[in-house]
């Protein structure tokens, strides 16, 4: 029996990672995901494991997996941590999905970046805290939430939150 390089599940079997000569021993759940067919959830923790594997393969479908989970917060921590070989990360964007780019920008039409800082313009009640983020705050190294050009995400004491763009000038 072999078992699944990304999530050890029994009866893996080889699937070519285009468009290269890359393969990886995936089941059919995770084939499927490497299609196009992701939900996301809990089951792609393992993805934290596969990603530092030494093997080419298995970092080329786990990069492409986490790439594929824009919604969560750890997979896009993780995609900032990760370190591929230049190589391998050529491979692994090669044959990754497109994903569509959205521009966000800020409340006076300024464009912003992954890892900008911004300062919030209004103070913001935070969903499901009794904290109020102020006005003034410094939000450092946001992230973009790929399909919504009018979310960001950010750390504000201490907490992760999502910020709507029309709040937030660039500093």
């Amino acid at each position: 029996m072999t078992a699944c390089v990304l999530c050890a599940a029994p009866d893996a079997t080889p699937i070519a990672l285009a468009p290269g000569d890359d393969v990886a021993l995936v089941c059919p759940v995770c084939a499927a995901a490497l299609s196009g067919e992701i939900t996301p959830g809990p089951r792609w923790r393992c993805l934290g494991d596969a990603v530092w594997s030494e093997d080419a393969a298995t970092q080329i479908a786990a990069w492409r997996l986490l790439l594929a989970l824009p919604t969560e917060a750890w997979a896009a921590e993780l995609l900032d941590t990760v370190y591929l070989d230049p190589e391998v990360l050529k491979r692994a964007e090669a044959g990754s999905q497109d994903i569509p780019q959205v521009e966000h920008r800020d409340s006076n039409g300024v464009l912003l970046a992954p890892g900008d800082t911004v300062v919030l313009i209004k103070d913001l009640p935070v969903k499901g805290s009794s904290m109020v983020a102020k006005r003034g705050t410094s939000v450092r190294g946001i992230r973009l939430v790929l399909n919504n050009p009018d979310q960001i995400e950010g750390r504000v004491n201490d907490q992760q939150i999502v910020i709507l763009c029309q709040f937030v000038k660039k500093t």
